[in-house]
């Protein structure tokens, strides 16, 4: 059975990418804007969607991926996936939104894939953005690429270091927001005395020292996206406050009566256990539900197979720019072999290292080795096998231990934030945390 003419005449006018393929995956049209972004040098008429997009021999569900024509046989309407393809520029991700067309007998006969590149995430090292591959990975760009156009609030889930800040940007970038401005709020370095001027403003004379009017963050994303990074760290009277935000798109600067509007999209992002501190009482339950629309959990990075390679290619021409390493397998089997519980931010503090302990252009597996063994986190006490030790016992070793390097440290707290393997950021909220002072180096 042939297509009608008039269906492929509509397809070539359409200015997203479109391909029309019968239900033995053969490819019968693929419009202008298809043979421009997809397949400038070769026609695609006649071979299979699945050799054309991943180089397979079979359908994608028999080569591990999801496929959207056996899904909608089964369910018998339109489906959405999120595939990595071949491209003229490289392997790109594209989201695939599939509808099947009925035959005479009712049945489907024909289905049409338009696709969308996803520009924020790469499936290879690339200078920025979101990389990976793996299937956590592309579990959670999933979620990324169906919430990012909608006004949904979202909630990035996951331990410190798996990259929310980037995630949130990806959402915005690929939303209808993306002209505006990204404003990101790092909720755990606002005092409580000063949030509220910092997210709503404040006029003239409203405290001691605001000698002029001031807008705020929330004005500053007015159109865009604001971020809210550890938001579990809001203090419980500004809680309040934001709900307010959120639930009427309204707010009062600091000193003043003055009921303001404002369009903003919300994203924010914790690694704590929220769920557990609205049942403690120390996080509005309202509050959470109008963060949590939509949740996104971000996989670590133990769970990401595969990804550390190209992370550790990407992440080390950013770190050891202007020079151009490489790493020998040796050095990146051992790479891959390490827990991470600090995530792609730790990653990316070891290749530091190893590239300034590098003089040559390839870093060897001896240069992993000293970077890991110079950048150890603080030492926790062996539990027996099968057994974690107490929370309690690991939170006291680990304010001892940073004690005593405030201590021997004579620099800034980004030196000794360096020299401990951590970002400037986690120093802060662990001194914060146990009560000891910054340097003042």
């Amino acid at each position: 059975m042939k297509p009608l003419p008039e269906l492929t005449a509509f397809l070539e006018g359409l200015p997203e990418p479109h391909i029309l393929f019968d239900a033995q995956y053969r490819i019968l049209a693929a419009n202008a804007a298809y043979r421009r972004q997809f397949s400038p040098q070769r026609s695609v008429i006649g071979r299979r969607c699945y050799e054309v997009s991943h180089q397979f021999a079979v359908p994608c569900d028999q080569a591990g991926e999801s496929c959207p024509l056996a899904q909608s046989r089964q369910s018998g309407q339109r489906e959405r996936v999120l595939h990595l393809h071949h491209t003229p520029q490289g392997e790109e991700y594209v989201n695939i939104e599939l509808s099947p067309l009925p035959g005479e007998d009712g049945q489907p006969a024909f289905y049409v894939e338009k696709m969308e590149p996803l520009r924020v995430a790469q499936g290879q090292a690339a200078g920025q953005g979101l990389i990976g591959r793996s299937p956590a990975f592309q579990r959670m760009l999933g979620l990324v690429s169906r919430v990012a156009a909608s006004r949904a609030s979202v909630l990035l889930l996951g331990e410190s270091g798996t990259g929310k800040e980037l995630v949130a940007r990806a959402i915005h970038e690929a939303s209808p927001r993306a002209g505006k401005p990204l404003v990101a709020v790092d909720c755990s370095s606002l005092p409580e005395t000063l949030f509220e001027s910092e997210l709503f403003g404040h006029e003239r004379g409203a405290f001691t020292g605001a000698t002029t009017s001031k807008g705020g963050l929330v004005e500053a994303a007015s159109g865009g996206t604001l971020f809210l990074d550890e938001v579990g760290d809001i203090p419980l009277p500004m809680q309040v406050k934001l709900l307010r935000l959120l639930e009427t798109g309204t707010y009062r600067r600091v000193g003043s009566t003055e009921l303001r509007h404002t369009d903003i999209r919300i994203v924010s992002a914790t690694h704590r256990d929220i769920e557990t501190m609205v049942q403690d009482g120390r996080f509005r339950e309202d509050l959470f539900y109008r963060l949590c629309t939509f949740p996104i959990p971000l996989p670590p990075l133990r769970e990401r197979t595969g990804d550390v390679a190209l992370l550790a290619t990407a992440l080390l021409e950013r770190v050891a720019a202007p020079r151009r390493l490489e790493m020998t397998p040796t050095a990146l089997r051992l790479l891959e072999g390490q827990p991470f519980p600090g995530n792609v931010r730790e990653l990316r503090n070891l290749l530091e290292r190893a590239a300034l302990l590098c003089d040559g252009d390839r870093i060897e597996a001896e240069h992993v080795s000293e970077a890991i063994a110079t950048g150890r986190r603080l030492r926790r006490p062996v539990a027996p096998a099968g057994q974690e030790p107490p929370v309690s016992d690991l939170r006291g070793l680990e304010r001892q231990a940073l004690r005593e390097a405030l201590a021997r440290h004579r620099g800034s707290r980004a030196s000794l934030a360096a020299q401990l393997g951590m970002s400037e950021r986690t120093l802060y909220r662990k001194l914060k945390q146990f009560g000891l002072d910054a340097p003042t180096a």
